[in-house]
């Protein structure tokens, strides 16, 4: 993908989180606002290991929400092209993506 098109899936994940989280726990959300709203851009390796990712975050009950690309573009339909895990402590974030590498 290019880095385009990398930003605006990156942009849905994070809506996608913020949306979930302000009807489930806006009290985090509200924290996070205040905070600066940190994000951080790593990179995994196939959507597989998203898929992975994915599952850890959820088992430790922290929102996490891939994003299946529509195919109009650039990579095939449903292909899952970023995940966003969070807004969520950052230790039991870096439980999650601790081994990944920026972006």
């Amino acid at each position: 993908m290019t880095s385009g098109k990398v930003a605006a899936q990156c942009g849905h994940a994070t809506l996608a989180c913020y949306k979930a989280l302000t009807k489930k726990n806006l009290k985090l959300v509200q924290h996070w606002e205040r905070t600066g709203q940190a994000k951080i851009a790593l990179k995994a390796n196939s959507e597989e290991q998203l898929m992975e990712l994915e599952a850890i975050a959820k088992s430790l009950n922290i929102c996490a929400r891939s994003i299946r690309d529509a195919g109009h573009t650039q990579v095939e339909s449903g292909t899952r092209t970023v995940l966003a895990i969070g807004p969520a402590p950052v230790e039991l974030v870096n439980q999650v993506t601790g081994k990944l590498r920026l972006f």
